[in-house]
Order: C-alpha cells, then structure tokens, then sequence
C-alpha cells in the first residue's frame, strides 16, 4: 500500500471509532510535513496562506462575538498571531511573515508594543534561535483565563470551521483555565494573560519555599509599641485605682480656667488616634525574626531621633492623607536621569547626565524660590522647591567622580552617606559632610541601573545591565552576594525591612525574590506585561508592590507568591513607589504627571461576589487621591518616618 492509502485507512480508522481529538491531531500533523521546506521537494503555495487565511477568519469571527464574550475570545488572538508569524518564518516563508505581521500588528500594538518591535527584528530562522524573547515564546505556554461559555464557543468554531492550523497552534502554545460562572471584566485584562511552560513550572517549584517575612526582633518599632503598650496599662491602672481623684481634678481644672472644650478636644483627638491606630496599623502584628546579616550598631543619638520621630507620627487612613512635599528640578535640559530624597526631607540629590551627582539642602535654599501650592480641602498639600534657580550662586553640592551618567543614588539611613551608580558599571559612597568620594565599587559589568541601602545602613544592593544583582557592605571592596536568574536587565531592587531579602524588577516583566543570605531566588512573581521599573516594601514586609512600564501597579503577597490586587489607572511609567509607615497607604510616581494615593487595606480585602455584578472593578482600584504636577514626571517618592509624604521630579516643560 502507498503512504496515501496508509493514512485514508488510518484516518477513517480513527473517525470509526469516535477519536476526534486524535483524528485532528493527525490531520495537523499531515499539514505540516506537506507544509515544511525540503530541498529536493518544491513547496506548495497553500502552505504560507492556510496561515494567514485561517487567522484572519479567526479575527473576524473573535471581533463579531457577543459582546459580553467578547473581550475574553479577543485574548486569544495574539499568542495566535505571534505563534502563526514564527511559524511562517521557522518555515522560511519570509515575505509571507512580513506581509502577515504588518497586516494584522496594529491590533497588538497597544498591548503588546515593546515585544512587537522586538520581533520585527527577526528576518530569518536563525534570528528566532538566537532572540530570547522568541526562544521563551516558542518553549512555553501562554496561560489565558475564559469562563466556561466563552471556551464553548472557541471550540465550537474551530470544529465547526475545521480550521486546524489555528486549532494546532493553539492546542501547542495555549493553555486555558476556565473558570465557572460569568466573564472576567475587561479592566482586569492585565491579569488573565501569562506565559507558562518551562519557566511557569520553575516559578511554581520555587515558590513553595517558605518566606520569613516578618520585621527584626528587638527593632526601633518594636520598643515603640512595647512602650506604648506600657504606658496604656500604667493609665488603665491609674483610672482603676482613684476614679474619684481623676473627678476632682477635672472639676479643679474647670475652676482653675482650663478650657473643657480644650479637654473634650483632646479626648476625641485621641481616641480617635487610637481607633485609627489599632485598625489601620499591621506592623505590630507582624511576627518577628533574627536577623541573617550581622546589623550594624545605632549610635544612641541617632537612636533617640528615631524614636522621637515615630512617637510624633501621623496615623494615616483613607481619611486622613498624608502632605506631600514637592521638590521640582528645573532648566535640567533633560540631564536629570534620578533623584533622591533623605530619609527627613532635608536633604536632595539628583543624578545626571554629565556624570554629576548634586546635593541640595532645602533648609539652605533661599525662600524667594519656595512657592506653595494647596490642593484639594486640605486633605494633602503639596509645597513646590523649585531647584536650580541659584541666582549666581552655587546652591549645591557638586560630586564628581563617575565617567558616565548617573542613573541611581540614594541616602543611608540617617543621611551621612550618599550612594549613586552609573553607566561607568561602577557605584561610588559619597560623605554629605566631608562632601567627598569615599569608595569607588567596582564588580558589575555593565551600566549599573539602581542601587539601594538596606533599611539598617551599611549594607547595600545594586542592579545592572549585566542581568545580575549584588549585595555589598559599605567595608569591603567586592560584593558578598551575587543573585543570577533574570533573563533580562534588573531594572530596580528593593530591600525587605528585616534586611533578609532583597527583590528585583526586571525587562523580562518578571519580579524576583532572594534570600542573602544564601543568594537563592526563593519567589518569581509572574503577571507583568512590561519592563519592572519600581519596587515598594509594605512596612510590615508581608507585601510588595511592583510598577511597570504600562502603568500597571501589582500588590504581591510574599509568603504565597500570588497577586493581591493589581492596581491600574496611569496612564505611563510608573517612575516611583512607596508605602507609608503604618503601611495603610500606598503612593506612585509616573511619567504622567501625577501622584495617585491607593488605600492599600481595601486592596487587600477579597472581593465579594457582588462586587463583579455591580461594577466591583471600580472600587478594586481603592484609589484616593491623585495630585497631578501639571507637566512634571515624578521621579522619587519618600515617606519620611512623621509620615510627610516628599516627592521629586523634573519639569518637562518650561
């Protein structure tokens, strides 16, 4: 018997006996080896159309759908449309891929812009062997979440169509999770779609490693709410013991002209105080843990500042938002590439272009270039620096050192020392009051894009171009840790408050978790569709949140790895984040101008069932407050221990 009669009898084999699947399977399989290239066999022509042709049924019959349903189907239809150009290329039908991708791109473009424009760099078979991005495309799945009705419908049409080149693709590159009950909605798009397969298999394996995220025993806010508990048992034990002595000093403190509206006032201050600090305050039930890096000792002076600063903290809510105090760089000519803001507000530095680093100290600017702007009911206003008008006079600290542009800096924590890094690969310490370099570390390879000091000082980590991160102390030329994983440039890095973790953003839209310990990666947070630019620590070190290129802000829960609530509403880069110090409200930067304020205990909270049938979307945002800047990207943001909310940015229009 010849091959064709081999296959009729097989087939009609396998139709007989009811395996659809199978006979589908097989019928695909048939395609593709009369579909592949061969030297000595002349290709048909159908090979390269069956493609286009089927995807653009695919498209018309997705965008001609319900609309209910629609959103979901339409999800399906870019892993198609990058699976169905890698093909055409991996076949060697090149003009054929480029009239496809040029045809059908502007439906992703929005999306999808950053992966778009690197695949239009593929012009060959080899190009898709040797690019990262189509490697990991081609080796893993994409994982798209549909309710149960919408997966019908899809199947129905691709049997009913028998369009089995769609069918192929999407039975080798797509994985559905399908959900009983009603469609997600549209706003949690950024949500449903995600790549899986061998990196999918890594994250989840390592994501079952437990995650001490707990606060250090023995810390500054430890003693603080061990004194406050102190202090409330010895008032409780005061009522109980004399009620009648208490009487009679309120009716002496009447008699005596001591204001009673003053004494109500003060009652109704506190107690409110009080509520709001029992409901709104996590880091007191945080649990504690021993510190795995040897912590440096607090000089008593700076210990006492501390504590006297977190006795005179603001307790923030959804109803009582922070001030912000707002710093803007002008005539930078675009030179500012980062600034940094000292732990109390007292001190800015900006990094630029020139391989400059400049200090400014606010309490030494002059008042003349100080304008005050109050926004919204007294709720948070917002008080602009302007710096850079020096009328002659230098109003800076100049530091120069580095060879390149400066693309990070940042202030230890009591603000004696000033890190940056540059595109020279290496990070210099700088002293604030001897205004001097003191040490030039050397160990990256390429540009190094942020560095950061640990919550304690003395310690620091860094990121670079080079794919790696890098755990340093302040005495030693060489650094104690290297973290290796990411697929891509590790945009920004972040320290755990317990100093016992650091996480890493990256182009490869993938957030990472390392112990320093032992510098393995112990969670990966998968859900970004563009390059990390920001990472945040929730006080209590339970939560971190993550910024991206889109304007996607994600709250992750590190002891289980998963996403707490994405948070979408800017509009473009989000620059900056930053959590207050009770840890009840988080605050973005973005390239839009804005500062948006989002109550971060409501995000937390599961969302009701009829949240989804009333338009629960809206209220998952929780967002409070947003403070636009007019024509100012946001570029720092910094709660100072009292709970001021500083801001820094550059105008971009003058």
């Amino acid at each position: 018997m010849e091959d064709e009669e081999i296959e009729k009898k097989v087939l009609a084999y396998l139709k007989k006996k009811g395996f659809l699947q199978t006979e589908l399977a097989l019928q695909e399989e048939l395609g593709r080896l009369l579909s592949s290239p061969h030297p000595d066999v002349p290709r048909p022509e159908s090979g390269a159309l069956r493609y286009q042709d089927g995807y653009s049924k695919l498209r018309s019959w997705a965008y001609s759908s319900l609309d209910l349903y629609k959103h979901e189907l339409l999800r399906v239809l870019y892993p198609v449309f990058i699976h169905c150009f890698m093909d055409l290329v991996a076949a060697g039908y090149m003009q054929e891929a480029r009239t496809f991708f040029h045809t059908f791109r502007e439906d992703h473009d929005l999306m999808h812009l950053r992966d778009l424009q690197k695949l239009e760099g593929v012009l060959s078979p080899q190009h898709l062997e040797e690019m990262e991005l189509a490697r990991s495309l081609r080796q893993s799945k994409v994982n798209i979440k549909l309710c149960e009705y919408s997966y019908d419908l899809l199947l129905q049409y691709l049997q009913k169509t028998q369009a089995l080149t769609m069918l192929g693709i999407i039975n080798e590159h797509i994985n559905f999770q399908v959900s009983p009950g009603q469609p997600t909605s549209i706003s949690e798009d950024a949500d449903v779609v995600s790549l899986m397969g061998s990196s999918h298999k890594i994250a989840k394996q390592i994501n079952q490693k437990e995650v001490h995220w707990g606060l250090l025993e023995d810390s500054l806010e430890e003693r603080l709410e061990r004194s406050h508990s102190d202090s409330e048992k010895v008032e409780g034990e005061n009522k109980e013991v004399d009620p009648d002595e208490n009487k009679k000093r309120s009716t002496e403190g009447g008699k005596q002209g001591v204001p009673v509206k003053k004494l109500k006032k003060d009652k109704v201050v506190g107690t409110l105080g009080k509520n709001v600090r029992s409901e709104t305050s996590t880091v007191s039930m945080a649990p504690r843990v021993k510190a795995e890096l040897t912590l440096p000792v607090m000089p008593t002076e700076a210990e006492q500042s501390i504590l006297e600063d977190l006795r005179n903290r603001v307790q923030l809510s959804s109803l009582a938002l922070p001030s912000v105090s707002f710093y803007t760089f002008v005539n930078t000519h675009n030179g500012l590439n980062c600034s940094a803001i000292s732990h109390d507000g007292s001190l800015v530095a900006g990094g630029f272009s020139d391989s400059s680093l400049k200090v400014w100290d606010v309490s030494k600017i002059g008042q003349a270039s100080k304008t005050f702007n109050t926004q919204g009911e007294g709720e948070a206003s917002q008080n602009e620096l302007l710096l850079g008008s020096d009328d002659g006079k230098r109003s800076y600290t100049l530091f120069q050192g580095h060879t390149g542009p400066v693309y990070s800096a940042t202030f230890c924590p009591l603000g004696e020392f000033l890190l940056s890094s540059s595109s020279d690969s290496t990070i210099r310490l700088w002293s604030t009051k001897l205004n001097s370099n003191l040490v030039c570390y050397k160990g990256h390879n390429y540009p190094v894009w942020d560095v950061q000091f640990s919550p304690v000082g003395h310690y620091f980590a860094s990121c670079s171009h080079d794919r790696t991160a890098r755990v340093w102390s302040m005495d030693k030329i060489k650094p104690l840790r290297i973290m290796a994983g990411h697929l891509s440039d590790v945009d920004c890095i972040q320290w755990h408050p317990n100093c016992n973790y650091i996480s890493t953003g990256s182009s490869d839209k993938t957030v990472r978790l390392w112990d320093v310990q032992s510098g393995e990666c112990v969670r990966i947070f998968i859900g970004h569709r563009g390059m990390v630019l920001s990472l945040a620590m929730s006080p209590d070190g339970r939560y971190m949140a993550s910024g991206d290129e889109d304007g996607t802000i994600m709250v992750w829960d590190l002891s289980t790895g998963r996403c707490v609530s994405p948070l979408m509403g800017h509009s473009s880069c989000v620059w900056t984040l930053a959590f207050s110090c009770e840890g009840t409200v988080l605050s973005s930067g973005s390239a839009d101008n804005t500062v948006k304020l989002w109550d971060v205990t409501a995000s937390m909270k599961p969302l009701r069932i009829d949240d989804n049938k009333t338009g629960g979307t809206i209220n998952r945002l929780r967002l409070l407050k947003v403070l636009p800047t007019k024509s100012t990207p946001v570029y720092t943001l910094q709660f100072s221990r009292r709970n001021l909310l500083f801001a820094a940015g550059a105008l971009s229009k003058c």
